[in-house]
């Protein structure tokens, strides 16, 4: 085993010993033993010393009695006399209350004269005339276009006796007074649809209205009039506006469209 002190430098070897022989290995297990030795018994000794004990003196218990309170004694009242009544005097308002201040006289302000002098006099304003506008001076007339010449039609050809025949029979006329025929014949493409007035709803206003229109080529209406009121103005004017915003379907007769008069009606009835 090395030595545990072998790191330390040794002096050269004179007549005299310079240092100590290291101690051998027994020695230093003797040593460590010893010292292990001493703290386990220092250790075992703090052990088994026995602490001292507190001694508490026992406490007495407390008792708590309920005592009866006594009754206030009543206080000696010698024999006392009422006081005297105090007598109040009324105030004396005449003393309290003072008397208006006289009135005093309005204050007087003197008033400082100025002397302003009199405006001077100013010339009279000059008025200008004016003079009337001078007429506009008349232009010439433009001179008148040159006539166009006229253009001959072209002869009509002769061709056979069936279309000459044809060319000769007159279109059919219109009558000149439309006829009246009813709502059913013509038939819509856009049908009234008349709006029941709010007021008259809550009124309780119902009714027929029967509008006259005149109903041209075309289908539209032309003329609206009222043919017979209901007895309700709200609800005529209701059927009126209605019928204007229709469509019919033109009315033709030998393949010839017309103008034609219409009874229409319009029946106002709550439910």
């Amino acid at each position: 085993m090395p030595d545990a002190f072998s790191f330390l430098p040794r002096l050269p070897s004179t007549g005299v010993a310079a240092y100590r022989e290291p101690l051998t290995p027994t020695v230093k297990r003797a040593l460590l033993a010893a010292v292990i030795f001493f703290h386990v018994g220092g250790g075992w000794a703090l052990t088994q010393v026995e602490p001292v004990k507190l001694i508490v003196g026992d406490i007495a218990p407390m008792e708590v009695r309920m005592v009866a309170a006594e009754p206030p004694a009543a206080p000696e009242i010698e024999n006392a006399e009422p006081p005297p009544p105090v007598e109040i005097k009324p105030p004396d308002l005449a003393a309290i209350v003072d008397p208006p201040p006289p009135d005093l006289p309005p204050p007087e302000f003197p008033i400082a004269k100025l002397d302003i002098p009199p405006p001077p006099d100013l010339p009279p304003p000059e008025i200008k005339v004016e003079k009337p506008p001078e007429p506009p001076k008349p232009q010439p007339k433009p001179k008148p276009p040159a006539p166009r010449p006229v253009q001959k039609r072209p002869p009509v050809p002769v061709g056979p006796v069936e279309t000459q025949q044809q060319a000769a029979t007159p279109a059919p006329s219109a009558p000149a007074t439309p006829r009246t025929v009813s709502a059913s014949q013509l038939g819509y493409l856009s049908a009234p649809n008349p709006v029941y007035p709010s007021r008259s709803r809550k009124a309780g206003e119902q009714g027929t209205v029967i509008v006259r229109v005149l109903v041209d080529v075309t289908g539209r209406p032309a003329q609206v009039s009222l043919h017979k009121s209901s007895g309700h103005p709200a609800l005529d004017e209701s059927a009126v506006s209605a019928v204007r915003a229709a469509h019919f379907r033109p009315y033709a007769e030998a393949g010839l469209k017309q103008a034609v008069w219409v009874l229409v009606p319009i029946n106002f009835v709550l439910r």
